[in-house]
């Protein structure tokens, strides 16, 4: 018996979820950035990524953030495009913050920045890091 992970035999609609929970959070991002470049270029423009917004199945919580506040992360410089490491990289925390919203309950607050104290992004990092199934030994 064969079993394709690739998901490109499937029938199933494209999410950005990716084919297979075990896949790797910045694995997935990345699998995505290729679906979303279709002409292969390296970068994004924002046509694209509404495109995909659009005719994916974004999770909840980046459908409810919407896809111009998700592009404004991706590209804060408002250079119309992003490439696939930034993109990668953004994602990838994005959803990292947004799954811990869930896990937290953090008190809810009129202030909607994403200013995070040193302590908050290394604890996030510690977390995404293990979240990709690695051990992280901070003794000397």
């Amino acid at each position: 018996m064969s079993m394709s992970i690739s998901g490109a035999n499937t029938t199933q609609a494209t999410t950005w979820a990716g084919a297979s929970m075990r896949t790797p959070p910045a694995q997935k991002m990345a699998n995505l950035f290729d679906k979303i470049d279709t002409s292969g270029s390296g970068t994004i423009s924002q046509d694209q990524f509404n495109q995909a917004f659009q005719s994916m199945n974004p999770p909840k919580d980046f459908k409810n953030a919407g896809s111009d506040q998700l592009w404004s992360q991706l590209d804060p410089n408002n250079t119309g495009s992003v490439s696939k490491q930034d993109f990668v990289n953004t994602m990838t925390q994005l959803r990292a913050q947004m799954h811990g919203k869930h896990h937290h309950h953090a008190a809810s607050s009129a202030d909607t920045s994403t200013q995070q104290t040193p302590a908050q992004t290394a604890s996030q990092s510690v977390s995404s890091l293990s979240e990709l199934g690695g051990s992280i030994n901070l003794t000397a």
